[in-house]
């Protein structure tokens, strides 16, 4: 297939990524469109599928102008999640979408994991909270909300699918975001999925159905051009990253961060500090959700005038840890790491009249390396040897400071992507061309390998105890406060 492009659409929370590679899995080109999330009132975290679509039409034109669309070979597709779709019989959405960073129904979460029962964990993998989409559909039928009355209930990226092939149809990975998938028979738990609701078939992520003939025309892409169903972005983002084998841990930094690691399918905890989550080629993930990250240092360094993220990491890179004060950067609000408690909040304390921008700024970097250490200790402990893997990092918020910030206080090597800001769209495209029967190889070329500072461990350790003991302080020792070590 000489002169193929593959390529790969990404629906993310801010915005919609799409890249198109080549035979030898280089990025031709790639084209992004953003849309805005509404927030009519606290914890409301609203889209408009409509600003998906028009973002999708964008981005695909502007690809086009790239890489023709004739050459075209596959469209792969991931997506958010957990985010809330309606759609109504003829597979249209019914009013807003509802993301992940939505958290108005975590009472419906404790509700939902109580009527589920105790087992709830072990049949899922998932420590299913307000977020998911079963209890996110509930709320709304309580309230009475026009979504309620759809046919379908849907994740972002299956709707996705919908508008792309005419029938909705989920991947394991995404399902899982329901609330109601059982992970080892690999099918809806009949027993706690809702009856009011249709849910898309399961099928593998490589599925493939025709990309809709009107949506081919405008495009002017080949009629017949196969959309490849795809993955979670998480999931895709680690298949771009090559993670494969067990010890190794994939970091997806963007408006989250995604922590996984690689286990075996009977891997859960008993302390419910991580999910377990299918892999787009097979196998099992060990996820971690850092819910304010890149959405944090945006908004830290839009509070300080600054011209962005960029900025706010040359400031930080400038002010030794130990001499920043102690932030809390739960700032979503909750939090969906090892400790898994939507009831943490930001803090922030030991200011003075001489704090400075960029004592803020590493104050900043320091909380969310401090957390991201916590992750990756939880998952070093999964599998003998597992805790010095390789750490492969990748998205637009990194650099090298922070990566060699994660790299001493893991004590663990990093292998930091720098080239590559869009590897869940690469995933997608990659997982499309091996569904066409094209092998790609994994990200590779650009890579920064930072081996950890022995002598900054102990540095390191001083700082995770200082989060800690002020987020015991103000919080208490109470389930997820310490640790995320229930016992329920």
């Amino acid at each position: 297939m000489a002169g193929a492009a593959v390529v790969g659409v990404d629906l993310g929370t801010s915005s919609l990524k799409v890249v198109a590679l080549d035979g030898d899995g280089g990025v031709l080109a790639r084209a992004r469109a953003d849309y805005p999330t509404h927030r009519p009132e606290p914890g409301a975290a609203e889209q408009e599928p409509a600003d998906w679509w028009r973002a999708l039409d964008q981005a695909l034109r502007e690809l086009g102008r790239e890489v023709a669309a004739d050459r075209w070979c596959a469209i792969g597709l991931s997506g958010m999640l957990p985010t809330l779709v309606g759609l109504d019989r003829d597979a249209q959405p019914i009013g807003r979408a509802l993301t992940w960073q939505d958290a108005r129904a975590d009472a419906d979460g404790e509700r939902y994991r109580e009527s589920a029962g105790t087992g709830l964990y072990a049949r899922t993998g998932q420590w299913v909270d307000g977020r998911y989409l079963v209890p996110m559909m509930t709320r709304l039928a309580a309230q009475g909300a026009p979504a309620a009355d759809a046919e379908w209930l849907c994740g972002a990226k299956d709707a996705l699918f919908a508008h792309l092939t005419g029938q909705p149809a989920t991947d394991p990975s995404t399902a899982s975001g329901y609330g109601c998938y059982d992970l080892s028979r690999g099918r809806w738990d009949e027993a706690i999925a809702p009856a009011r609701w249709r849910l898309p078939e399961v099928l593998p992520s490589t599925t493939a159905r025709p990309l809709r003939c009107e949506l081919a025309a405008a495009w002017r892409a080949p009629q017949g051009l196969p959309v490849v169903l795809g993955a979670a972005d998480s999931v895709l983002g680690a298949y771009a990253l090559g993670i494969d084998a067990p010890g190794e841990v994939a970091y997806l930094a963007g408006t989250s961060t995604v922590i996984l690691g690689r286990v075996e399918a009977s891997t859960r905890d008993p302390a419910h500090r991580f999910l377990v989550t299918p892999l787009a080629a097979g196998g099992y993930g060990a996820e971690m959700d850092l819910l304010a990250t890149g959405s944090a240092l945006a908004w830290l360094a839009a509070l300080l005038g600054l011209a962005g993220p960029g900025e706010l990491a040359r400031l930080a890179a400038d002010v030794p840890p130990p001499a920043a004060p102690v932030m809390l950067a739960y700032l979503a609000p909750g939090e969906q790491g090892a400790l898994w408690d939507p009831t943490l909040t930001g803090a922030l304390t030991g200011l003075h009249l001489g704090t400075t921008r960029g004592q803020l700024a590493r104050a900043l970097r320091t909380a969310i390396v401090a957390e991201s250490a916590r992750c990756v200790a939880v998952l070093g402990q999964l599998a003998p040897g597992s805790a010095s893997g390789e750490v492969a990092m990748a998205g637009a918020a990194l650099d090298r400071g922070f990566a060699q910030d994660l790299a001493d206080a893991t004590g663990r090597p990093v292998r930091l992507h720098t080239d590559e800001p869009d590897q869940s769209a690469v995933g997608a495209a990659r997982l499309a061309a091996t569904a066409v029967g094209i092998r790609l190889p994994a990200l590779g070329t650009g890579a920064v390998a930072l081996a950890p500072d022995p002598d900054a461990a102990g540095m390191w350790r001083q700082l995770a105890a200082r989060q800690d003991a002020t987020r015991a302080a103000l919080f208490g020792a109470r389930p997820g406060g310490s640790g995320g070590l229930r016992t329920d």
